[in-house]
């Protein structure tokens, strides 16, 4: 089996729990903590745009919540059901990264999918280069 297919799976079940009327952009993330436990978050919009949630924020929330504090490695799933086959890559936006910083070491795998599997895999690093995290302050 893949050693992928129990993080996709935990996405695509919770991306169908995404609440995304305004975008209908529907996202899933599943982190795996360095325990192995997976933790699932979905994106939740809002009427009032600013105040909605991402996936992986919330898939974090969880993993802390849970007791966990280190990401392994995580796995982001996003397209818009309209166009499944649309080629581009959902990766976590510039929040989502700083927050992924926070729980995660500069090598840290991040998985980009699609419904069809992995898209490409980034490490944190090559997605927040010579990023701020918490030993800059002490």
């Amino acid at each position: 089996m893949d050693r992928l297919a129990d993080l996709f799976e935990a996405a695509r079940a919770v991306r169908e729990k995404a609440h995304a009327p305004y975008s209908r952009f529907k996202v899933g993330a599943a982190i795996r903590g360095r325990s192995g436990k997976i933790y699932p978050g979905c994106n939740v919009e809002n009427a009032a745009y600013p105040v909605g949630a991402c996936a992986e924020g919330g898939a974090i929330s969880l993993m802390v919540a849970s007791g966990e504090t280190e990401i392994a490695e995580i796995l982001v799933l996003g397209w818009m059901d309209a166009h499944p086959d649309a080629p581009g890559l959902t990766t976590p936006c510039g929040s989502c990264r700083q927050r992924i910083r926070e729980f995660a070491a500069p090598g840290t795998p991040i998985h980009i999918a699609g419904p069809e599997g992995i898209r490409r895999s980034f490490t944190l690093d090559e997605l927040l280069p010579e990023s701020f995290g918490p030993e800059n302050l002490g």
